[in-house]
């Protein structure tokens, strides 16, 4: 299940079975076993999922708080969890990018 944004281009999806990479992507080095170093192009992909992942969480608390108001707690629970996943992906967003911005 996607929770966290929209392909980044029209036509292109983005998830964890895309291996394409766009002419923005940086690399630098690399070896045969496929091991690269990471360059602007995917730091600034994952700033953007980051992003979408936090954007999804403010969004689904306004949700939320719909369904809550129109009584449908199915609807708001599902929402919740929703917005849960979205979390996970902010934190997890935010430890890629530290591992990277550190190195």
């Amino acid at each position: 299940m996607r929770v966290c944004g929209p392909a980044d281009r029209v036509g292109t999806p983005v998830g964890p079975n895309n291996h394409q990479r766009s002419s923005n992507d940086q690399f630098s080095g690399g070896d045969r076993a496929g091991h690269r170093h990471q360059g602007p192009g995917l730091r600034l992909r994952l700033i953007w999922f980051t992003e979408q992942c936090l954007s999804n969480v403010l969004r689904l608390e306004t949700y939320i708080q719909d369904a809550e108001r129109d009584g449908d707690n199915e609807l708001a629970n599902f929402f919740r969890r929703a917005q849960s996943e979205s979390r996970k992906g902010v934190e997890q967003g935010k430890e890629q990018l530290r591992k990277r911005l550190s190195a």
